[in-house]
C-alpha cells in the first residue's frame, strides 16, 4: 500500500483535529465575529457607517497611502534585488541586511525615528519649518513610515528566484545585442512576474494593515490623518462599537482579497 492511500494513524487524525480546532477558535471565529458585529443592526446602519465622511476619508486616504507606497516598493524591490543577484559588489552583504532591517524593527520604533528626524523639534525640522514643508503629522509622514515598514516584501520575493536563474540568460542577450532595458523587460521580467505580483500582494496587505508606525507620524488627527487602522481604534474610544466593527469588516475584506490572489499566485508559481 502506498503512502497516499495508507490510513491515517490516530496520532496523524489528532493533530489533524487539533490543528482544524485551533484555525476555528484562533482565526475563522473572530473573522465571523467582526462581520456578525458589523451586520448586527442591520444593512442600513451598516452602510451608514460605512458611509460616513469621516470613515469614507480614512478609506480614501488608506487607498492613496497603498497606491504611493506599493509601485514605490515594487521599484526599490526590483532594483535591490537585480543589484544582489545580478552583480558582485562592495558592500553586497550589508545591503541585503539592510532590507531585512525592517522585519527586525517593530513600527513603533520607526515611527518614532521617523519623529526625531523630521518632526518639528526633530533633526530636519527647523529646516523643514523653514522651507514651509510638513512631513509629520501628514501625508508625506505616513507614506515614509507605510515605505518603510513594508520595503523587504518584494525584494524578498524576487531575490532568491533571480539569485537562483543565474545571469547566463541576460549575458546570452547582451550578447546578441539587446539593451539593458530589453533584457530587464524580455528576459528578467518574465521570469521573475509571479514572484513580483506575490510580493505586490503582501506588500499591499501590510500598507493596508500598517498601524503601530503610522499611530506615530500621523498625529491621528480625525478627518485628515487617520488610516483606517487608526480610524477603527477611534470608534471604538468613542464608543462606536458597531462603527468599529464596519471599518473592521472593510479592512477584513481586504485581507481576504489579497488572501485569495496569494493562493491563486502560489498556484501559478507551482505549476
Amino acid at each position: 500500500m502506498s503512502a497516499a492511500t495508507r490510513p491515517a494513524s490516530p496520532g496523524a487524525k489528532a493533530l489533524v483535529a487539533i490543528a482544524a480546532i485551533l484555525t476555528i477558535l484562533v482565526v475563522a471565529a473572530p473573522l465571523a465575529y467582526i462581520f456578525a458585529r458589523a451586520f448586527g443592526q442591520g444593512w442600513q446602519v451598516y452602510a451608514s457607517n460605512i458611509l460616513d465622511p469621516m470613515t469614507l476619508h480614512a478609506i480614501w486616504l488608506t487607498s492613496i497611502v497603498a497606491l504611493i507606497v506599493v509601485p514605490l516598493n515594487v521599484a526599490f524591490g526590483i532594483a535591490a534585488a537585480w543589484a544582489v543577484a545580478k552583480h558582485r559588489f562592495p558592500g553586497r552583504g550589508i545591503l541585503v541586511t539592510m532590507i531585512e532591517i525592517p522585519f527586525s524593527i517593530s513600527p513603533i520604533i520607526a515611527g518614532i525615528c521617523y519623529l526625531l528626524l523630521y518632526g518639528r523639534q526633530g533633526l530636519l525640522g527647523p529646516w523643514l519649518q523653514a522651507n514651509e514643508l510638513q512631513v509629520m503629522f501628514a501625508l508625506p509622514g505616513i507614506v515614509l513610515v507605510t515605505m518603510f515598514v513594508t520595503a523587504p516584501f518584494v525584494a524578498r520575493e524576487v531575490l532568491p528566484l533571480m539569485q537562483a536563474q543565474g545571469t547566463e540568460q541576460e549575458q546570452a542577450a547582451v550578447t546578441l545585442g539587446a539593451s539593458g532595458w530589453q533584457v530587464f523587460r524580455r528576459v528578467t521580467l518574465p521570469n521573475i512576474k509571479w514572484a513580483l505580483l506575490y510580493g505586490a500582494v503582501l506588500c499591499t496587505a501590510r500598507a493596508v494593515g500598517e498601524f503601530g508606525g503610522v499611530s506615530v507620524v500621523s498625529g491621528n488627527i480625525r478627518g485628515q490623518t487617520n488610516t483606517l487602522p487608526l480610524h477603527v481604534e477611534l470608534l471604538f474610544n468613542d464608543l462606536n462599537a458597531v462603527g468599529a466593527f464596519a471599518a473592521a469588516s472593510v479592512l477584513t475584506l481586504i485581507a481576504l482579497v489579497a488572501l485569495v490572489v496569494k493562493s491563486l499566485l502560489e498556484a501559478r508559481r507551482a505549476q
